[in-house]
């Protein structure tokens, strides 16, 4: 029997009202460290408890800790100023961080967080990072002037945060990009700085691709040197998949099988017919169910119910088709070196 189709998610979860409130306390000076820690540490182990009871295979800590997934490690970083506040989308802010020096990584900035949420499952955790072209591309530049010297050294930095998580024993490690599909010309900078990060790195490397112009970014996405691509689906119908027929995906695929930025739940057929379509394409064995993109956008009890449809649309799958869930080892494949095909 074959195994696969093993469920996850993409990172991020929704806060609970507790939690936003002792934020926004805690940046007013209102509420101590003390106190917002233990409040993250809670809202971590009931995310961590959720996924356990529905069944979900690969977990994610949730990312209580933080606020915008660039700022965060800007703020983690020597060489990086935080800016004022900027509109990212909707009616959402971040602040923007500002390279004004060389930036470096000085200490861990992830690794007690991830320790904490393995802690409490014997189930494998995600180690959740944001790629070096992502924080880069959110940020302005005030010391390089070169746009590629700037990746790389973030590049730099995040490959020894990954390499402490996998020290630490991270099975699992993704370096989110979701900028690498604005610019179809920098492909080949996204692929050069993960290259960087993923040298030497003994886990499954995942990065996460958002919302790009994904028919115009394939086969060269296939380049980035990491053993998954998570891409979103839904939105698009599934039409890359088609794509996979005439130039074959050589990766492993992190499938998103429900929309994030809908309050609509999604039927079980629907991620089910996602699934089949996928599995006429690639084998069970390279497919990870997951939702779009992180689900910090929807309510909590929304994203609960979103969870819950995947791991019944993938339920239902494995019984029909025979399909196994032993879990996989994690640790790097052959397919972090499988690049777009010469041909393509």
């Amino acid at each position: 029997m074959s195994n696969g189709l093993w469920t996850t998610s993409v990172g991020s979860f929704p806060k609970p009202p507790e939690l936003l409130k002792a934020r926004t306390d805690h940046a007013a000076g209102r509420l101590g460290d003390d106190e917002l820690h233990a409040l993250e540490r809670q809202a971590t182990e009931d995310w961590i408890r959720f996924q356990e009871e529905i069944g979900v295979d690969i977990l994610v800590d949730g990312e209580m800790y933080r606020g915008d997934m660039a700022t965060f490690f800007a703020e983690e970083m020597d060489g990086f100023e935080i800016g004022g506040l900027v509109r990212s989308y909707g009616n959402r802010y971040y602040r923007k961080p500002i390279a004004t020096g060389a930036v470096r990584r000085s200490h861990p900035m992830t690794v007690e967080a991830w320790k904490y949420a393995q802690s409490l499952t014997k189930r494998p955790v995600k180690g959740m990072l944001t790629g070096p072209y992502t924080i880069a591309d959110w940020s302005f530049d005030e010391h390089y002037g070169s746009r590629r010297d700037f990746v790389l050294d973030l590049a730099r930095a995040i490959h020894d945060e990954a390499m402490d998580l996998a020290a630490a024993g991270a099975r699992f490690i993704q370096i989110d990009e979701p900028a690498a599909s604005a610019r179809m010309e920098e492909l080949p900078l996204v692929a050069e700085a993960m290259g960087i990060v993923t040298e030497g790195l003994e886990a499954h490397a995942i990065t996460h691709i958002c919302y790009g112009d994904f028919m115009r970014a394939y086969p060269t996405m296939l380049d980035i040197p990491v053993d998954q691509i998570d891409l979103e689906m839904t939105n698009s119908d599934y039409d890359l998949l088609e794509r996979f027929r005439d130039v074959p995906f050589t990766k492993a695929i992190g499938l998103g099988v429900v929309d994030v930025h809908s309050h609509r739940i999604e039927a079980v057929d629907e991620v089910v017919r996602g699934i089949k379509l996928a599995l006429e394409v690639l084998p069970p064995e390279r497919i990870f169910v997951d939702p779009d993109c992180g689900l910090k956008t929807r309510t909590v009890e929304e994203a609960e119910q979103k969870m819950r449809t995947i791991v019944e649309g993938v339920r239902r799958v494995r019984d029909e088709m025979g399909i196994g869930d032993e879990l996989p080892e994690g640790g790097p494949t052959e397919g972090r070196r499988a690049g777009a095909p010469a041909a393509a």
